[in-house]
């Protein structure tokens, strides 16, 4: 006769009713996929819209149209442009800008998506730069100091418009809008 270990018996997996046996692709919405060349043309249409002077059709344009679906070259071209759309907003502007947005219908979801954007801009040094750009100098204390091609931080710049902008986003859409996105499965 065979001797079972009953401790060792994961009753979870015998019950269908468990949450052990639930199907977690149905917690995410299906997204269409996008190309690099169709986030390209979108960002074209996007400075369009800066050059002509509609910085908020501009900032409304790229944050209707996110590519989840893209795969990493699409959704790279896509945070650029975010992030130079927000760095050519003045800071006295972005104010009544985030509440025009946040007042109109969808208006919640449109800021939750700027905030994921502000965070994946945070993430990186500067949206044009990458591993490959980073150069390793050794020093005479035998550590290794890893630097940017400009041998400077790089993302300055970047990373103060993206502190205001956060500082702005959250006065107006509230600590809320910082935990839709941190579980919101889509990333941008």
């Amino acid at each position: 006769m065979a001797v079972t270990n009953w401790r060792t018996i994961n009753i979870d997996l015998l019950d269908p009713e468990s949450s052990a046996n639930f199907d977690i692709t149905s917690l995410a919405p299906s997204v269409a996929p996008v190309s690099a060349t169709e986030a390209q043309s979108l960002a074209g249409q996007i400075r369009q819209l800066l050059r002509g002077g509609d910085s908020e059709g501009a900032l409304k344009g790229a944050l209707e149209n996110v590519p989840y679906g893209g795969d990493s070259s699409a959704k790279e071209v896509h945070l650029a442009t975010v992030v130079e759309v927000l760095q050519s907003i003045k800071q006295s502007e972005m104010s009544p800008m985030l509440g025009r947005i946040y007042a109109a219908e969808g208006g919640t979801e449109l800021l939750d998506v700027l905030m994921k954007y502000i965070y994946k801009g945070m993430s990186r040094t500067s949206p044009s730069s990458s591993a490959s750009t980073r150069t390793i100098s050794p020093q005479s204390t035998g550590f290794s100091q890893i630097q940017s091609r400009s041998g400077g931080e790089g993302g300055g710049q970047a990373m103060s418009v993206l502190l205001s902008w956060h500082e702005k986003l959250v006065e107006i859409a509230g600590p809320g809008c910082i935990v839709r996105v941190m579980t919101d499965r889509r990333t941008v």
